[in-house]
């Protein structure tokens, strides 16, 4: 089964997506599975995994009722406020969702370094395990350090770092500092790695291929095939590159590697990860 590990759907507003800049204006419209599926399809994909974007309760029974319509839509990432005294309870009622896999918070957001360290987001991390869902870790390269002695002290729990923590692709600034900490959080089994949102952390208007060779074998020799995963980061990808091209980037340099190696990348290991039917 190929997955598209890490994608997003949304009904457009300003308010609720006020991250979409100026210069990010053609995604500022809505993004449905109608618009995904050809897509996939093209690329031979048997299905996807849809993240969260906005941060509220609404988002999961939105992305929830996609997946309930659409069998294409193979699980989903929510979002439930992980430092709130009724967490479990919260998550005891999203659960009851066969297609809800995981969760997210936009940590790279947050302005406190200290943030993965709350007492109170850490006593919600620790449910996660007890409803068999995992999470997704969304931080800047800067905030590597701190991701790796958060995932550390959760042994048990599955994590999936998203987008090879954005490092500065564009400039290549940071690479050996960002290799380090990246390599220190593949030191832990329990961590995996998604092969996505790269194009849009180099020069949107200007990037190739190799401008993204080094951060790829980092990546196979710090997880291997067998904890990666990869992903597009529709639509947010198409301020820089059209689906098939992001796609291609991962595809196309994976493609010396052995039949069952190539197939963990491109499927195995999301399906395996998130416990996602066929």
């Amino acid at each position: 089964m190929k997955i598209d590990a890490h994608q997003h759907f949304w009904l457009y507003t300003p308010e609720e997506f006020g991250w979409i800049t100026d210069d990010m204006a053609r995604i500022r419209r809505n993004f449905l599975p109608d618009d995904l599926q050809p897509e996939l399809q093209k690329l031979g994909f048997d299905g996807c995994v849809a993240v969260q974007a906005p941060q509220t309760l609404d988002e999961n029974h939105f992305l929830l009722g996609l997946a309930d319509a659409y069998d294409f839509v193979k699980g989903v990432v929510g979002w439930v406020d992980l430092q709130a005294d009724d967490v479990a309870e919260t998550l005891e009622t999203f659960a009851a969702w066969p297609k809800l896999v995981g969760v997210r918070h936009i940590v790279q957001a947050e302005t406190d370094p200290n943030f993965l360290q709350r007492p109170a987001f850490r006593r919600g991390i620790g449910e996660l395990r007890r409803h068999n869902l995992t999470y997704d870790i969304l931080v800047y390269h800067h905030q590597l350090p701190a991701a790796v002695a958060f995932a550390s002290q959760f042994p048990d729990q599955p994590f999936v770092l998203d987008h090879i923590a954005k490092p500065d692709i564009r400039t290549g600034a940071g690479f050996d500092e960002w290799r380090k900490y990246f390599a220190r959080l593949a030191q832990l089994p329990n961590v995996c790695c998604k092969l996505s949102g790269m194009v849009t952390e180099a020069d949107w208007q200007n990037h190739q291929p190799a401008d993204f060779r080094k951060y790829l074998d980092t990546a196979l020799e710090a997880f291997g095939p067998q904890r990666l995963m990869i992903g597009s980061d529709w639509p947010v990808c198409l301020v820089a590159a059209p689906y098939e091209q992001t796609m291609r980037l991962v595809t196309d340099h994976i493609a010396s590697l052995t039949a069952t190696e190539q197939a963990r990348i491109l499927g195995e290991t999301a399906a395996e990860f998130y416990g996602m039917r066929k």
